[in-house]
């Protein structure tokens, strides 16, 4: 059977991030790819001028509506928006034999925030215990926790833990938001993975949060097994992130490039 991903989460009508992102990244991975969307957002490369949440009742029939056809084999859940909308795809994920990767969206790489400061204890308390994978980045990890952003791998490690507590399978603390020359993500679950990139010097990263939070749950619907999925999708985003100055999308944080491997670049 074609392998299934389903994406819940806000539009981004620059397409870069968002329900857009995910889609592409599903593509680019070989995964059909579903959508429940959860909130409009007016954007482009410089910034968020306009959120609206869609309705609870709607929220609720698209996923009636993707479930009650569609052989989904994983879920990534990105913007959420407010405590209702939280509640409403954590009630309706119960008791689904799903992978569920979680991307805690909290604020746009504009700096606009996406997730109600209400929201986060209802995402913490009703989402986390469901998530296979949660992928927050270190500002979103402090968020989570109440504390401040991690300054060191120590610390990285044990908001990693703490977040580990809270019900997820596994946590990947992504450390793109850290300083110095080399990037380094955190797989902690039964047992620890360490990813490592070169940090690339670009400004074009907007969507790297939901495209990688994507490309794991492509690679889950695909069966692969949570390190190997982790694995394949820090491959590929830091693909994406080398060829994105390619695109010339925009005047501020332009998109990677989700297609970088089938694409001829000039």
């Amino acid at each position: 059977m074609t392998a299934i991903a389903l994406t819940i989460a806000g539009s981004d009508s620059g397409g870069g991030a968002g329900i857009q992102a995910d889609l592409k990244s599903f593509a680019a991975m070989r995964v059909y790819g579903a959508s429940v969307i959860t909130a409009i957002t007016a954007q482009n490369t410089r910034s968020v001028t306009a959120v609206m949440a869609l309705p609870v009742q709607m929220v609720r029939a698209q996923l009636d509506a993707v479930f009650d056809d569609l052989a989904v084999g994983a879920v990534k859940i990105g913007m959420l928006g407010d405590p209702e909308l939280v509640s409403t795809v954590a009630a309706a994920l119960k008791g689904r034999n799903l992978a569920l990767v979680v991307d805690p969206v909290m604020v746009a790489k504009s700096g606009d925030r996406l997730l109600a400061a209400e929201a986060v204890a209802a995402l913490r308390e009703e989402l986390l215990p469901l998530a296979t994978v949660l992928t927050p980045n270190l500002p979103e990890a402090a968020d989570l926790l109440g504390e401040s952003q991690a300054s060191s791998h120590g610390v990285q490690e044990i908001q990693g833990r703490a977040l580990l507590s809270l019900g997820p399978a596994w946590v990947l603390m992504k450390g793109g938001h850290a300083g110095g020359a080399e990037c380094r993500d955190l797989l902690i679950g039964p047992e620890p993975h360490v990813f490592t990139a070169e940090r690339q010097q670009t400004k074009n990263t907007h969507g790297t949060g939901c495209s990688y939070a994507a490309a794991i749950a492509a690679g889950l619907a695909q069966g692969m097994t949570i390190p190997d999925a982790v694995a394949r999708a820090h491959r590929w985003l830091q693909g994406a992130i080398r060829a994105a100055d390619a695109l010339q999308v925009g005047s501020g944080h332009g998109p990677v490039h989700h297609f970088h491997a089938l694409w001829p670049q000039s």
